[in-house]
């Protein structure tokens, strides 16, 4: 597909891809989504008391 041509030509993005390929990798990705996530939720916010 388009987005595997993709993946496969950007080192950025393969790297990212083939460490979450791994069989145990399920835990760090789990990990790193929910930090990611936290982060861009706390980015939204507009507490103006800080």
């Amino acid at each position: 597909t388009t987005v595997d041509l993709i993946f496969g030509s950007n080192s950025e993005l393969r790297a990212v891809a083939e460490t979450y390929a791994y069989a145990n990798a399920e835990q760090a990705f789990a990990n790193d989504f929910v930090d990611a996530w936290v982060k861009v939720m706390r980015a939204d916010r507009y507490d103006l008391k800080q």
